[in-house]
């Protein structure tokens, strides 16, 4: 499984992209910087793109990648989301006012398939999408968002979306004997936690204690939990340096800042 970080910031300067990553070249998470960091030749090859909510910093390139695939040709460009977080793209983004609805346009500007498919999921009823199997879990944030279970043919990625502290989403990953990493937000210095409580966000002390639940776990899913690598996203780019630093003091946990660009294997 490979895990390529397009964008892994909670907002953007010259050297930081939003939130937005591609898991083996076919699948995104997030769109926040899909044509900002692949080159046309790389974005005929996505599939679908999970969207985990509906704020523009994870569905803004959504916009130039439609554009860009009703051109190209190939296949429709698949958007698959909860049905709420659809019902806003619908009717705020492909709108035919804020950008056209690819929807209704053309594959290539011919034929009969559209250039964009909209795919509803509903939370926890899992659905497969290309060469993967997708669970999405509902998550605590200030409207309508899911995080993503992602069983690809060689072991399951989760990805919290944007969250503050939740449940269930740690409860459905206890079931996950084959889980490889887990993308988490982080985004807020501990000392902005009422700013990060009313946003639906993590500091580095509500992931601290979020990240005990993993210690919930029983039996081998207990040791994995331990050892699971932890891939940070979405620190805010004006506390990047406090955020760090505080992330530094937290112990006995496998994490990682992404940075943009990075490649792992899972």
């Amino acid at each position: 499984m490979e895990l390529r970080v397009l964008g892994c910031h909670g907002g953007e300067t010259p050297k930081h992209r939003t939130s937005s990553f591609l898991l083996d070249a076919t699948t995104a998470l997030d769109a926040g910087a899909v044509t900002s960091m692949l080159s046309l030749e790389e974005q005929p090859r996505i599939e679908p793109v999970l969207v985990s909510h509906a704020h523009l910093a994870h569905v803004r390139d959504l916009a130039t990648l439609a554009d860009n695939r009703c051109q190209q040709g190939g296949h429709p460009l698949v958007i698959a989301a909860i049905p709420e977080t659809i019902a806003v793209l619908r009717k705020h983004f492909f709108n035919d006012l804020l950008w056209p609805d690819f929807s209704k346009i053309p594959l290539g500007g011919q034929g009969r398939r559209m250039t964009v498919v909209f795919q509803p999921m509903e939370p926890e009823v899992p659905i497969v999408l290309g060469p993967n199997e997708i669970t999405p879990v509902l998550v605590h944030h200030t409207i309508d968002a899911c995080g993503f279970v992602v069983r690809t043919p060689t072991g399951s990625i989760a990805y919290s979306g944007d969250t503050g502290p939740t449940e269930r989403l740690w409860e459905v990953l206890a079931s996950r004997g084959d889980l490889r990493a887990l993308l988490m937000e982080i985004s807020f210095p501990s000392h902005h936690h009422r700013l990060a409580q009313v946003s639906g966000h993590h500091t580095p002390e509500t992931l601290e204690v979020e990240l005990r639940k993993l210690d919930r776990l029983e039996g081998p899913a207990a040791d994995a939990g331990r050892q699971l690598p932890i891939l940070l996203y979405h620190i805010k780019p004006v506390f990047e340096v406090t955020v760090e630093r505080e992330l530094a003091r937290i112990a006995h946990r496998n994490m990682e800042v992404c940075r943009l660009g990075e490649q792992f294997i899972l």
